[in-house]
């Protein structure tokens, strides 16, 4: 059976070549026409920023909505989105700009940001370094996950759902291996919910889940 590498990750931001977005309509046109890459980072990346800190909220773009633009409705909207439990990013995609198109018709003068105040849109290339650390057994995987750090979090959890098998975090996909055993911790991981989370309260859910079923 092969071993748990442990991971650990950084993101470095980068912009994403797009114009930005002083308007609501703006913002719409750039969704449609941007990469997969910048969807995710805005969607699913800023829990690894270090400057996001805005609880109501777990995406930028309705961070933006609510800050910039003033509009709480449309970003109750876009706010309560998870993006996990969506087959694909462009369904993702059709889903924020069904919710814009429909904010849009409700108005009857488009919302504009200030200057300065303007949505960049970015993208993040994910460096990832090796801790050395290594398990062999399941029965590892706790006290191993109570020393990772929000980055190594961030990896084998959220960002591992993009590399096959798709969908997957690396402790469940890991899991599986060990047979009906360990089947249970592999629905109850599959099963978390998680997106609203920051990176601490996920490594606590984490903990509590193998706790439970320990």
């Amino acid at each position: 059976m092969s071993g748990f590498e442990i991971k650990d990750c950084v993101l470095l931001s980068l912009m994403s070549g797009m114009p930005p977005a002083f308007n609501l309509r703006e913002l719409r046109d750039r969704i449609a026409a941007c990469s997969q890459d910048v969807l995710y980072h805005h969607f699913c990346e800023t829990t690894l920023v270090a400057s996001f800190d805005y609880p109501d909220y777990r995406n930028d773009f309705a961070v933006w909505a609510s800050k910039r633009l003033g509009d709480k409705v449309l970003a109750e909207r876009l706010g309560i989105i998870d993006p996990y439990s969506r087959s694909s990013l462009e369904d993702l995609r059709g889903e924020v700009l069904d919710i814009i198109d429909e904010r849009l018709s409700e108005q009857t003068m488009v919302s504009w940001a200030r200057m300065g105040h303007e949505f960049y849109f970015m993208k993040a290339t994910t460096i990832i370094f090796d801790t050395g650390e290594r398990i062999h057994q399941p029965e590892e995987l706790l006290p191993a996950i109570r020393r990772m750090s929000n980055g190594s979090i961030y990896f084998h959890f959220l960002e591992a759902r993009r590399r096959p098998p798709v969908g997957a975090d690396d402790f469940a996909a890991w899991l599986v291996a060990f047979g009906p055993e360990w089947q249970p911790y592999v629905e109850a991981l599959s099963g978390l919910d998680f997106y609203f989370s920051t990176l601490s309260q996920l490594k606590r859910q984490l903990i509590e889940l193998f706790e439970n079923l320990g």
